[in-house]
């Protein structure tokens, strides 16, 4: 036997057995030996280079062929999001992640497995999404590498769930620690105001055992969540801001054990309760922030997307969130597949390059499937819903990018880490100082209460509880963030970078004007069920205005990008697009062609529709408004048609250009975060804007009535509040202001109450009365000023 002293190299649990040993490192198991050898002979031994023992005990690694039921194809599917021939999605949780070595290796399993083709960790949220190559390995292969390397994914055929449990822990142990807080410190006022010794001498000590019997469930249910935390911190090595507040309860807890058995009586169980009372808000107020942003994540929020479901009288529309499986739905050109589901009528050519990065459309043949997320690349399709929205591909796309961008979110987190250091290093001292001087009263004194006064929680309560309320504000005013970092980023904006087609002008609000010879019903009705088949703005404000019913069946359309469309109705050849489409004319589509819909029908033209854009009512304000604060840029896919009309509305300081692709706009935000604009934001409505959105320090996507999917945003606006961004902007400013005043409050607090608590002058009932006084004064400081600043963007709305 060896010294139980010596840890295990892969997970930090005491060896026993000294013949477990490699390379001079011991370990406590065969299966955590076998886990190193495993990482050393694949060359990631970097491992261990990021965090001392970051493995999990391998002592007990379970049966051999436990996931042998992940052959069965039906049951593998379950946790398969996406699958072709060439690659396969998985998206796996997995509980036990905890520190960088684990991001790190989880990213690097394609080196463990040749099937893999990559994988990703979106660390929050604990989830690993893996590509692999399902001719080369398959679903229970990479299952049991990531068991064998001490990560087993979490597996549910639903895929885990949120069902609250852990709210309901947290608001139960807020009730407990409230009312055994509140009931001891009633207990303790013979403590706080007995001048004769009546009320001690008689009752005193009977209410202290009362006192105890109520600081229990506080101390060893209530206050777990802290001492865990801080143990994990330590284990990790680093100094969490649970530690602080583990070792303040602690100690005032065994203090209190010792004065009331040992000593003079006296007890500070109200302290302790108080503590753990207030930091539990404190907690709970960050879950209901996280709650609220994964609910604002949820795709349902923001894009009322409906779909044409068949029934028996017809087609009805009807929204993605209440499809139900075995609906019979309609799906055009270019439109998004909101539901996994098989093909049943139509020539499907699938673009799948927003869920793989492929750029080539796939064929599918009927009775094939097609995954949610797909966009349909010509005509009409009919698929039958074999999933529900929510249990399909298209839920996963808002979270399925974890978007690494520079914010300064993380400030006050390495405030409070850096400030922990310090207390505990104060604290030390100063016990160690009066401990040395032989006035052992004052260390205790100094010891418990330095430890309270000085927590370091209001540093974050004050970043908790600003965004969240921002949030809520913004939300209110139209405008949803993903994350709470997102406020940071937004208050550093220097330029602002605006799409034009459907974000700063009304796709359904063009002016739309008729010339040439009149269509007869029969023509109109031909033309407005072709053009039922375009997704285009301009063909959709044609088909408004023709107020017909699209009722004839259409044959073999095509749509061609960025000119037009064509099909046979009734036998007729109708076309309607660009005029160099419709008439095959021999040079080049001017500006003002551009801006039209010419119509022909078996090759004799009748006419063409005249359309100018609708800007956003207030946009030359606006325009003239942001650009005192920041540099302004327009960006088109159109062509110049519009330039005189918006050089007029923006003014000729604003960069202004057309003829944009989306990676076009994409190589522009580059360019200008290469230069002098490293804050850039980026507004736009469709997924053509999305690598321009994903490159930008903010992306916002604009949502309009029955909008589209945009996955690559950092934050959603309502259409209508996009005139109001320069204000929403200025309100995210004066957040961060907040959160500055909110930090100086809590310097000075601390400074003052170190310096009384250092020198022992204070009771730990004093200090645990400062301390929530401390929590509260954070809470209404930053409600108080973000409600104040909250109203003044509201009357500026108005």
């Amino acid at each position: 036997m060896i010294d139980t002293k010596i840890a295990c190299y892969h997970c930090g649990d005491p060896c026993t057995d000294q013949h477990l040993k490699t390379d001079d490192k011991y370990f406590c198991c065969q299966g955590c030996k076998l886990v190193y050898e495993i990482l050393n002979e694949n060359a990631l031994c970097a491992y261990y280079d990021l965090n001392t023992h970051p493995g999990r005990s391998q002592r007990h690694p379970g049966r051999v062929g436990r996931f042998a039921f992940l052959d069965d194809a039906a049951i593998a599917g379950t946790l398969v999001s996406y699958s072709d021939s060439t690659q396969m999605h998985l998206t796996l949780q997995v509980p036990h992640m905890h520190c960088s070595s684990c991001l790190w290796l989880l990213e690097n399993l394609n080196r463990l497995q040749p099937g893999i083709l990559s994988s990703r960790v979106n660390f929050s949220a604990k989830e690993v999404f893996i590509v692999m190559d399902p001719l080369q390995t398959s679903v229970r292969e990479v299952v049991e590498t990531m068991t064998g390397i001490g990560y087993e994914p979490y597996l549910s055929p639903g895929g885990k769930k949120d069902d609250g449990t852990k709210s309901r822990v947290r608001m139960v142990q807020i009730g407990i620690a409230g009312f055994c807080f509140a009931n001891i410190m009633m207990l303790s006022l013979p403590e706080y105001f007995s001048v004769a010794g009546y009320l001690q001498d008689r009752v005193g000590a009977a209410f202290r055992y009362i006192g105890l019997l109520l600081a229990l469930p506080v101390f060893f249910y209530c206050a777990r969540e802290f001492f865990s935390n801080a143990w994990k911190g330590l284990r990790s090595g680093t100094l969490n801001i649970d530690l602080s507040i583990a070792l303040a309860i602690a100690v005032t807890f065994f203090r209190s054990l010792y004065n009331l058995f040992l000593l003079d009586g006296n007890t500070y169980f109200d302290s302790m309760s108080g503590i753990v009372f207030f930091m539990l808000i404190g907690r709970w107020a960050q879950d209901r922030t996280q709650r609220f942003l994964v609910f604002d994540r949820d795709y349902r929020s923001f894009f009322p997307i409906a779909v044409n479901v068949k029934r028996d009288q017809g087609t009805e529309p009807v929204l993605i969130g209440a499809l139900k499986e075995k609906d019979q739905i309609e799906i055009y050109d270019r439109e998004i597949i909101p539901a996994d589901a098989v093909l049943v009528k139509g020539r499907a050519l699938i673009d799948y390059s927003f869920v793989t990065g492929e750029s080539l459309p796939k064929l599918v043949e009927p009775g094939g499937m097609i995954y949610a997320g797909g966009r349909q690349v010509g005509e009409k399709l009919e698929l039958m819903v074999l999933k529900r929205s929510d249990q399909g591909y298209l839920t996963n796309l808002w979270n399925r990018e974890t978007l690494k961008k520079d914010v300064k979110g993380s400030f006050l987190y390495k405030a409070s880490n850096l400030f922990t250091a310090c207390v505990l290093l104060l604290t030390l001292s100063a016990a160690l100082f009066w401990y040395v001087r032989g006035e052992t009263g004052t260390m205790w004194n100094a010891l418990t209460t330095t430890l309270i006064v000085a927590c370091p929680c209001a540093l974050l309560l004050a970043a908790t509880f600003t965004n969240g309320n921002v949030m809520r504000i913004l939300k209110r005013s139209g405008l949803f963030l993903k994350n709470a970092d997102v406020i940071a980023a937004m208050a550093a904006i220097d330029h602002i970078v605006l799409d034009k087609t459907g974000t700063i002008t009304l796709n359904k609000h063009f002016k739309v004007t008729y010339n040439g010879l009149a269509m007869n019903p029969q023509q109109a009705s031909q033309v407005a069920s072709l053009l039922r088949h375009s997704t285009h703005p301009l063909s959709r404000a044609v088909l408004k205005e023709l107020k017909t019913a699209p009722d004839v069946p259409v044959d073999s359309f095509r749509n061609v990008p960025g000119m037009g469309i064509e099909g046979w109705v009734q036998e007729q050849h109708v076309k309607a697009g660009s005029r160099i489409f419709v008439q095959g004319a021999n040079r080049p589509v001017t500006g003002e062609d551009s801006s039209c819909v010419y119509i022909s029908i078996d090759g004799i033209v009748p006419g063409f529709f005249e359309l100018r854009n609708t800007y956003r009512e207030g946009f030359a304000a606006f325009a003239e408004r942001i650009q005192q604060k920041a540099s302004l840029s327009i960006l088109s896919g159109d062509n110049n048609a519009e330039q005189a009309r918006l050089i007029k509305l923006t003014g000729t300081d604003a960069a202004i250009h057309f003829n944009q692709s989306p990676e076009d706009k994409y190589h522009y935000i580059k360019k200008l975060q290469e230069q002098d604009h490293q804050n850039v934001l980026m507004a736009g409505d469709g997924l053509n804007d999305a690598g321009a959105l994903r490159q930008a320090q903010v992306g916002i996507a604009v949502m309009e009535e029955g909008g589209h999917f945009t996955p690559a945003s950092d934050a959603i606006i309502s259409a209508g509040a996009l005139t109001r961004l320069d204000q929403l902007l200025w309100f995210a400013g004066k957040a961060d202001t907040v959160i500055k005043i909110s930090f100086v409050y809590s310097v000075v607090y601390n400074i003052i109450g170190l310096s009384f608590a250092l020198q022992g002058l204070l009771t730990p009932v004093v200090a645990a009365i400062l301390m929530p006084v401390s929590s509260i004064g954070i809470i209404l400081i930053t409600f108080l000023l973000t409600e104040w600043y909250g109203r003044k963007l509201k009357t500026n709305a108005s």
